[in-house]
């Protein structure tokens, strides 16, 4: 293989490189065989019960899984968090300045020089970063290096008290951006201090921020806290709390709650009468009537009406304990009658209890207050009295009806039916039907059956055919000719037809004779009498009153759920209760619907106290369906419930309300069920687990996949190398191809044996992620153990190695993939094809082409075009013409990319005409690309000097019937201003702008400029105005153009103008850079302006530049302002920017100039602590200050240090220091043996001796 690589990278060896070539070309037999059976991946399923049973899921018993996900994790810490908070304990006040600065740098460059913080800097900083950020533009990581720099201010020194006024903001900044337990120990602190919030808005929006983070024990707890403490918190927090409370269905906390927000209320507006209403019907459902009584009577107190809603709430409260005088002197009590609804059940419950004489008086007792009864209201006194014989009162409640204006139900009419039968007045019944028709109350099949009932009971068989007739005519039944009616009867009563027989006495003494026809024959039935009887007067009784329960139960029993859904509405009508039976069998006919299981959620909304009453399978059937149907919160409020019950859990309910919980992206609550789940250890199905896997990568949540991945192997129930391919295959799939191989490095070192599946995921991963160091790892694991990936990762592969120059593995890889037959031959030489012309091998690329054709291989389209680039890269341009010259006889379709290739090559050759002609073979392939296709031209006519036949392309264009677009027109607006033809380029700009099109970055920069550079200063302020009319960002090249016209003409004013009106339109882009301009206006002695659009670049993100901070410093040193000068460099060295050699000298000379030479003695200290030199003049200015404020002692040491250093005084320095010392000289020398002077001058660097020189500086 040496051999090989050598002979590759020595092309001339022409004999070796076919030894190459002929490793791919293996014998005849095995490419057909390749071709004709390609081994494909095997489809991941599922293991089925039977194999679980069989055992087939132990893979590896021996290796050991357990703590594999904290493996990966550390090996992958990236992952563990997307963003940790910062520890600001150790953090110095240098590092948290910086960290603030770019939001408030006008005010911490103020403290870059202070060693202690005053407490009125701390709140200068806290003001100014809440003015700067304004309503909603607070940040955690920046609220977090505030709460830095307070907790720094506070430790600094035993002692410090923050003001108060600080103290508040901090608080509401801590709130606001969820740094809850920071908020409660400054709290803590503040109440140690004996410090009083300015009001309670703090501990109020603490609470509230517990709430909208879902902890609602701590929320609870501040609560009571706050209360214990007399302090009430406002409003809107009582508000929020009991919304909440409400919502998790914390009866007696929302009730307690609410009696201490009306007992802190003077007042009572309609918003919080509706959170009153709300506690009340969650009163109601667990049975407190005289609470909600009591908080209805708190309502009133305050002048507002109770809804109808809270009366009928508390009504059936009453009505279900049957306390009907407490009822209804509530109802007196409150001056409202019960709506229709609630009166018909309370009708209906004293009628079940009472009889109908006491629930009619009740009923006259509700009119009087109001009460408006319907026709179901009758109808349940029509039916009740029917049902106690009263035929009389019946048809006094059906007169009453109609005497109203109202119209009786069905139901109603056939409950006198019944009574009609039941009383022996058969004749009448058919009158009732008339009545019926007459009155537009059409019968249903009910009534007909009761007609049929009641006629057979009363043994009249000829009206029952003839009844039978009237039901054929109307559609409710079908009637042949051949079928007897009286069978037919017989048979909707629900009776054998061949089980009961109608006979005729033939005995001399009529013995069996029970009836005689119209001819007098006597006549008998030949069946089960009492079988038949009861049967007859079952039908009769039950239409009576409708037992609506047991029609729903019927109806799911036939799976007509739609008719059930419709007879528990019309169920509350008549004022009865579904039971909890019925209930339950109807959630779980809804939740086995596929189209009607959007309805479970809503009906267990309408009736929460049987909701809650459901049993565990119940239960769990509807969570699943509260998460399929997106309601997933509602399901979270069950399966909490479950929870607090105790209740089983199914796997496949968690797995629907996590399922739910990632779609919907609720990560917070996510997280919350899946440590539940976990510490369940619940399984989930192999199905499942992969749906889940793969929303969890989606939100990037690898923890918590890797622990499912975990999960799932420890319990080994199912197929531990199914999962790993479901893991690894779904991280590679997301874009955590870097997760996915230290998954799989964990589990080989664990003595995991991993088969082809799962390398070959982790490998198409990392292709798609391009990740290909990594993936050549890999592969070489694989190809030592003589494995091959799958052929679509070997064909990813191939080209990769050849652009690596790994061409040894390029052949294994290929030979192995051949012999295993992973990969076809056309594809291997597809990939080997391609590979060669991205690594510039384009002739051996050829070379394989043509052993393709001589293996009977035919190129397609990709191939030719893959070498058409390669041979454009390589500038073979006669190779190009002859692959085309090849796809146009074969009619292979060119690609847009190799067009763009050879119509490059052929504009810049001068070969216009070929790139005209191959452009009109290229609109016959695909109309969609036209306009593409017209644009490349453009492009290359521009790049090649031939813009003079722009205008013919841009005329067959618009002939063509295509409009250009933004690319064409950027095209044609940065390709005539490349040529000097302004007018073009700004005409094509307009038109641009005029068709509502966004020209580029590029475009509006390169116009602009353009025009500034020619004088046009006056159409690029023009277009500007234009540009900030539609809002479209300046960016640097654009301001600064145009700013600098303006300041060349001397327009210094309108210069300042046009950068406010910038940022006062925010039309300035993050990444603006103003380092020029602030150096001109520095220049112009504009130092405010240079200051602000300083500050500016600091809060897009951007630090200017050391020239820029020299700048700034030097204009302050220009204008005396020292102590700004000392900000500036201050900030500069904390931003590790290195100041000019000359910044250091203007600061030293002025502070000199100004008297305060020890500063500029610290300043030459730091400036050589920083590894700079000092210049000459940078001594000299201090030691001649020295000399001039007498202070001897140090100019004589920095004139030691000025000669250590290399640097000698001058004469004149020499004898300004002779002279001042020489009045002490005598004194300073009585203990030495040499005179001062000698000391100075040796010291200095002269010498007696003849030849000595003095180093001068």
């Amino acid at each position: 293989m040496s051999q090989i690589l050598y002979t590759l990278k020595n092309p001339n060896n022409l004999h070796n490189i076919r030894k190459v070539r002929s490793l791919f070309s293996i014998n005849h037999q095995i490419f057909t065989a390749a071709t004709t059976d390609i081994v494909t991946d095997p489809p991941l399923s599922s293991p089925s019960p039977n194999d679980q049973a069989n055992g087939t899921h132990v893979d590896l018993p021996s290796v050991n899984f357990s703590g594999i996900a904290k493996s990966v994790l550390s090996r992958c810490s990236h992952l563990l968090e997307t963003r940790k908070d910062k520890s600001y304990a150790s953090a110095s006040l240098e590092d948290l300045l910086l960290d603030v600065s770019d939001v408030i740098p006008e005010i911490t460059r103020k403290f870059w020089r202070v060693l202690v913080l005053r407490p009125e800097d701390v709140l200068e900083i806290l003001l100014g970063f809440q003015f700067e950020c304004g309503e909603f533009g607070f940040r955690g990581g920046k609220i977090g290096t505030l709460w830095g720099i307070f907790k720094w201010a506070s430790e600094q020194y035993k002692g410090f008290r923050h003001l108060p006024r600080s103290q508040e903001i901090m608080a509401s900044m801590l709130v606001r951006v969820g740094m809850f337990r920071e908020v409660e120990l400054l709290l803590l602190s503040m109440e140690s201090e004996g410090v009083l919030l300015n009001g309670n808005e703090v501990i109020s929006n603490l609470i509230k921020g517990y709430i909208s983070v879902g902890n609602l024990r701590r929320a609870v707890l501040v609560f009571d806290q706050t209360r214990e403490r007399g302090l009430v918190p406002s409003l809107s927090c009582y508000r929020a709390l009991i919304d909440h409370l409400v919502k998790m269905k914390r009866t007696q906390l929302a009730f307690r709650v609410l009696l201490d927000m009306l007992g802190m209320r003077s007042s009572l507006s309609s918003v919080d009468k509706a959170r009153v209403e709300s506690v009340v019907r969650l009163l109601c459902r667990e049975g407190k009537i005289q609470e909600s009584r009591n908080l209805v009577r708190k309502v009133r107190a305050y002048g507002l009406k109770p809804s109808g809603l809270t009366i009928n709430e508390i009504a059936c409260g009453y009505c279900e304990k049957k306390d009907f005088e407490d009822l209804l002197s509530f109802f007196v009590e409150m001056k409202h009658a019960p709506d229709v609804l609630t009166g018909n059940r309370i009708v209906y419950t004293l009628c079940s209890i009472f009889g109908v004489e006491r629930a009619d008086l009740f009923r006259k007792e509700l009119e009087y207050l109001g009460f408006r009864p319907d026709e179901i209201t009758f109808g349940i006194l029509i039916g009740r009295s029917c049902q106690e014989g009263n035929l009389r009162n019946s048809f006094i409640y059906l007169s009453e009806i109609l005497s109203r204006g109202l119209n009786p139900d069905v139901r109603s009419y056939n409950g006198l039916i019944s009574g009609v039968f039941k009383a022996g007045m058969w004749r009448h019944a058919k009158d009732i039907l008339d009545e019926m028709v007459n009155g537009g109350t059409p019968p249903n099949l009910s009534t007909y059956r009761l007609l049929l009932a009641g006629f057979c009971k009363a043994r009249q068989f000829d009206e029952a055919k003839v009844i039978v007739s009237d039901m054929a005519k109307l559609g409710f039944i079908e009637l042949s000719t051949l079928e007897d009616p009286l069978c037919k009867a017989f048979l909707v009563l629900g009776l054998n037809p061949l089980a009961v027989r109608l006979k005729r006495d033939n005995d001399i003494g009529f013995s069996k004779t029970e009836f005689y026809d119209n001819l007098g024959n006597g006549l008998y039935l030949d069946t089960d009498l009492d079988e038949y009887e009861k049967t007859l007067t079952g039908i009769l009784e039950d239409s009576m009153i409708p037992d609506f329960n047991s029609l729903i139960m019927l109806e799911c029993a036939h799976g007509n759920l739609k008719v059930a859904l419709l007879l528990v509405d019309e169920m509350v009508r008549w004022g009865q209760e579904l039971s909890l039976s019925v209930f339950s069998a109807l959630v779980k006919e809804l939740c086995a619907s596929r189209s009607l299981i959007k309805m479970c959620p809503g009906l267990s909304k309408k009736m929460p106290k049987l909701a809650n009453q459901l049993d565990q399978e119940n239960l769990n059937l509807l969570v699943q369906a509260c998460c399929k149907k997106g309601l997933v919160h509602d399901g979270k409020i069950i399966f909490h419930g479950m929870l607090q019950r105790g209740l089983t859990i199914k796997n496949e309910t968690c797995t629907a309300l996590l399922m739910g919980l990632c779609k919907k992206g609720i990560l917070k609550d996510l997280r919350g069920c899946w440590d539940i789940a976990r510490n369940k250890k619940w399984l989930l199905g192999l199905e499942e687990c992969k749906a889940l896997v793969e929303c969890l990568c989606h939100k990037k949540m690898m923890k918590e996949a890797l622990e499912l991945f975990e999960c799932m192997l420890v319990c080994g129930a199912y197929s531990s190398s199914g999962i790993c391919c479901i893991f690894l295959e779904k991280l590679s799939e997301t874009g955590f191809s870097s997760t996915a191989y230290a998954l799989l490095e964990d589990l080989l070192q664990r003595g995991y044996k991993l088969d082809q599946m799962a390398y070959s995921q982790v490998l198409r991963g990392l292709c798609i992620e391009k990740n290909s160091p990594v993936a050549f790892k890999i592969l070489d694991s694989m190809l030592a153990k003589k494995m091959a990936p799958s052929w679509d990762v070997s064909v990813s592969l191939i080209p990769r190695l050849l652009r690596a120059n790994k061409f040894e593995k390029a052949i294994a890889l290929g030979e192995i993939s051949l012999k295993e037959q992973s990969v076809s031959p056309y594809s291997l030489y597809s990939a080997l094809i391609k590979g060669f012309c991205i690594s510039g091998k384009v002739e051996e690329a050829s070379k394989q082409l043509q052993d393709m054709l001589c293996k009977g291989l035919y190129p397609e389209a990709e191939v030719y075009n893959m070498l058409i680039e390669g041979h454009c890269r390589g500038n073979n341009f006669g190779k190009v013409r002859e692959l085309l010259g090849v796809m146009i006889r074969k009619q292979l379709s060119l690609s847009i990319s190799s067009f763009r290739y050879c119509v490059r090559w052929m504009c810049m050759e001068g070969r216009v005409p070929w790139a005209l002609s191959l452009k009109e073979l290229m609109l016959g392939q695909n109309e969609s690309h036209n306009l593409t296709i017209y644009n490349i031209l453009v492009f290359y006519l521009f790049s090649s000097r031939n813009c003079f036949l722009v205008n013919e392309v841009l005329n067959e264009l618009i002939e063509k019937g295509l409009l250009p677009d933004e690319v064409t027109y950027n095209f044609l607006i940065y390709g005539f201003l490349k040529y000097k033809d302004v007018s073009s380029s700004v005409r094509y700009l307009s038109t641009m702008i005029s068709k509502e099109l966004m020209p580029s970055s590029r475009s509006l920069r390169t116009v602009i400029c353009c025009l500034c550079d020619v004088g046009e200063l006056g159409k690029a302020l023009e277009l500007s105005r234009e540009m900030q009319l539609k809002g479209w960002f300046h960016d640097s090249v654009v301001q600064n153009a145009i700013v600098e016209g303006l300041l060349s003409r001397g327009k210094l004013q309108e210069a300042d103008d046009f950068l406010d009106r910038m940022v006062d339109k925010d039309l300035v882009p993050d990444t603006i850079i103003y380092d020029n301009l602030i150096k001109r206006f520095c220049g112009y002695g504009r130092l405010n302006k240079a200051v602000d659009l300083f500050n500016l670049m600091l809060k897009k993100g951007n630090i200017p530049n050391s020239a820029s901070y020299d700048s700034v410093i030097h204009s302050l040193c220009t204008f005396n302002k020292l102590d700004q000068a000392m900000d500036f460099h201050a900030e500069m060295l904390a931003r590790n920017q290195k100041p000019s050699t000359n910044t250091w000298g203007v600061l030293i000379c002025k502070f000199c100039q100004n008297g305060r030479t020890a500063e500029a003695e610290r300043l030459w200290i730091s400036m050589v602590h920083l590894g700079e030199t000092p210049t000459r003049e940078m001594y000299s200015v201090v030691i001649n200050r020295y000399f001039s404020e007498n202070n001897m002692n140090k100019a004589s040491d920095l004139m030691q240090v000025m000669q250590q250093t290399g640097y000698n005084p001058d004469f004149d320095t020499h004898w300004s220091l002779i002279s001042n010392l020489s009045s002490s000289s005598d004194k300073d020398n009585k203990d030495s043996s040499q005179g001062f002077l000698s000391r100075l001058l040796s010291g200095s660097g002269f010498s007696w001796r003849k030849d000595s020189k003095a180093k001068q500086g």
